[in-house]
């Protein structure tokens, strides 16, 4: 059983990774409570999700995994990117963000409103090695939020495959099956096997 220390401080994010993962041979711990924050200021998914696995690999003394996202949307020319998170502001919520880029979108053409969701998922051991992996899901901005579950951009990101269903209006056993955050951790216990 390999045991990591998951840096993420998102409760959401956790609970996904937490059942993505499930069944395998990888025990999660949880972020301590004492650890700060990680300010996130790499310019791509992969600085950003490497900073916040060493960082908790140092903290604790034990291995870290970490992971960042984006949504990448081709008219905004690959907008917001590696700042989804707070495309609306430092302390913007997941509804300001959506709202922000319903706006941004406005008056765009179903076919050009084309995007992607890309995770990247980094893994930090004690003894300095490091590898990252990564997954990615193609679609379509909708022109409203719709559904209830999922959390961030879900409402407003359709992906491919789905029958026009947001990833908010899938179940989440269907959501992990073809998302980002599934792809990329699923390819993170494919690397673990390969160790």
């Amino acid at each position: 059983m390999r045991t990591y220390v998951l840096a993420t401080a998102n409760p959401d994010k956790a609970q996904e990774i937490r059942a993505i993962l499930d069944g395998l041979d990888v025990t999660l711990i949880p972020r301590p409570d004492d650890v700060p924050e990680v300010i996130e200021d790499g310019e791509t998914l992969e600085e950003n999700a490497l900073l916040k696995a060493r960082a908790l690999c140092e903290a604790t003394g034990m291995a870290a995994i970490a992971d960042d996202t984006g949504l990448f949307v081709d008219v905004l020319n690959g907008a917001p990117g590696v700042y989804s998170a707070r495309y609306a502001g430092e302390d913007a919520t997941y509804a300001d963000n959506c709202a922000k880029m319903l706006r941004e979108l406005t008056g765009v053409d179903a076919a050009k409103r084309t995007a992607r969701f890309r995770t990247v998922a980094a893994v930090a051991y004690p003894d300095g090695s490091w590898f990252v992996v990564d997954g990615e899901v193609e679609g379509h901005i909708a022109e409203e939020p719709r559904g209830e579950n999922g959390f961030g951009y879900d409402p407003i990101f359709v992906p491919e495959g789905t029958k026009g269903r947001s990833m908010a209006q899938l179940a989440p056993e269907e959501k992990h099956a073809l998302s980002h955050r599934g792809n990329a951790f699923r390819a993170l216990a494919d690397a673990f096997s390969e160790r």
